[in-house]
């Protein structure tokens, strides 16, 4: 064959701006498009989500993975085409791969379906935990590259922000290859190994503990040190004489605290380091760490200074107790008015176990965040701030997979989703670099048609799943249905 005839087989791809010319039987740089007998061919079928009953009329659970489609028609009642598989519009002049009508409850719907290609998209992780991870604004690094910061941490939770157009394209080659790896990864509920500048060595996964320095986490701590006050003072109050819940945060005294004021409690005479907020409240009593309530302490009387002698008396009971209940400890003070470890009364332990009873388990949560703007809206309408503002109003609902989002407020349609509540394996790359995600926008038909939309591609969701293949899953029953808004959901 000659080198033009070759070249004629050749498929030039236009789904992103890479323009791979594809042999073939290959498939392009993101493994997502072929070139199958000289047709550019999606490789991925395209997902379809249905809602099942049982013989009761109960929702059937969602079950892991999809089945090939057997070819039956497909019903619009119980059946959500995803972007999972779909396709993109890029370079953006065309209508959506798929924009399919259906009738849910005598309303006239049109869903517009498409997988996006976000430039302009990062994470938030929630990692549920006490331990540090290091400080505020230090850099987190995949495989030595700097792909996020740290962030402020939120109510017994370290938060991370990763990725983000800046590391995707404003740094080295190498910088942007890893960060989308590393989102693509975690978007894709994989398991990511970060390190933290001045902090620890993390193993993240989505629906997952975190894994901090080589050690699994169990528990988010019930509250601060101060908050465990108002929360198991009246359970403490007659079996301790003193309590002290160790915290990075706030750490709490039981006896100065307005808890135990309010129950009547004898002062201790027990001072302790750092700086006193508000009685029972002290910030600093320790530098953060790993150790007890996510300071860096093993042993808790390292934040005790002394007693009075005045106020203390020989045989005082003290307990020291972390924020998890995981670190605790029972003292007796001796005749010089010394902590001397002693075994802890049932009473006391039963405490300390709630504690850790009212522990969540530790997690990692994965939020999908991007700006769903652009050119994308091409994709739905020719006047794409229509779309914007039916999206403000809303009178369109976004998902992502099926996963319903939060849209943040102000300009542009900026959403953020949990990948957990997403099919598995929604996302895939582009070597710009970039992450492609499923999104899909559900209206009625004649808001649809008054926002300009691609009438003329507007066909009905029966005939749309025979156009492709396409896989079916059960419909994940934790997620509203997407036409929820516009017609009762049978589901409740």
């Amino acid at each position: 064959m000659s080198e033009a005839a070759g070249a004629k087989r050749r498929v030039r791809c236009d789904a992103c701006p890479v323009l791979c010319n594809i042999h073939p039987g290959k498939t392009g740089a993101c493994d997502r498009y072929a070139n199958v007998d000289g047709v550019l061919t999606r490789t991925d079928p395209v997902l379809l989500a249905r809602k099942v009953a049982d013989a009761e009329g109960r929702m059937v659970p969602f079950v892991e993975g999809a089945e090939a489609w057997d070819g039956t028609l497909v019903e619009p009642a119980d059946t959500f085409l995803t972007g999972v598989g779909s396709g993109t519009t890029y370079p953006d002049y065309k209508p959506a791969p798929f924009i399919v009508s259906s009738t849910h409850d005598g309303v006239d719907m049109v869903t517009v379906v498409s997988e996006a290609i976000f430039s302009y998209c990062g994470l938030k992780l929630k990692i549920d935990t006490d331990r540090y991870v290091g400080p505020e604004q230090a850099a987190v690094r995949c495989a030595g590259e700097h792909v996020g910061f740290v962030t402020t941490a939120e109510y017994g939770s370290q938060m991370l922000a990763l990725g983000g157009v800046r590391h995707l394209t404003g740094g080295s080659k190498k910088e942007g290859k890893v960060t989308c790896r590393m989102m693509l990864e975690l978007c894709n509920k994989q398991a990511v190994e970060l390190q933290v500048d001045g902090g620890a060595t993390l193993t993240v996964q989505a629906g997952r503990a975190p894994v901090v320095n080589g050690v699994a986490e169990q528990r988010m701590r019930v509250g601060c040190g101060s908050a465990a006050m108002g929360i198991f003072a009246r359970q403490w109050v007659e079996h301790a004489d003193e309590v002290v819940v160790v915290d990075d945060h706030i750490t709490g005294v039981l006896t100065e605290h307005q808890a135990g004021r309010f129950l009547g409690m004898r002062p201790s005479g027990l001072r302790i380091r750092g700086r006193r907020s508000t009685p029972g409240r002290y910030f600093q009593v320790a530098a953060p760490g790993t150790g007890w309530g996510g300071t860096d302490i093993d042993d808790p009387l390292a934040i005790i200074e002394a007693f009075d002698p005045e106020l203390a008396w020989p045989g005082l009971r003290l307990l020291m107790t972390s924020t998890t209940g995981e670190d605790a400890a029972w003292f007796v003070l001796d005749e010089d008015l010394r902590p001397v470890p002693a075994a802890m009364p049932e009473p006391i332990a039963r405490v300390v176990e709630r504690i850790g009873e009212n522990c969540e388990p530790a997690l990692t949560s994965v939020l999908f965040v991007a700006g769903a703007g652009g050119s994308l809206r091409a994709g739905v309408t020719e006047n794409p701030v229509r779309l914007t503002r039916s999206v403000g109003a809303a009178l369109t609902r976004v998902t992502c997979g099926g996963a319903p989002v939060y849209v943040w407020p102000g300009g542009g349609i900026t959403l953020m989703v949990d990948v957990t509540r997403m099919p598995d394996n929604s996302f895939g790359y582009v070597p710009t670099p970039a992450l492609v995600g499923p999104i899909e926008f559900t209206l009625r038909l004649a808001d649809y048609a008054a926002l300009g939309g691609h009438m003329d591609s507007v066909r009905p969701l029966a005939k749309a799943g025979a156009e492709r293949d396409a896989t079916v899953s059960g419909w994940r029953s934790g997620n509203p249905w997407p036409f929820a808004p516009f017609a009762e959901d049978p589901d409740g």
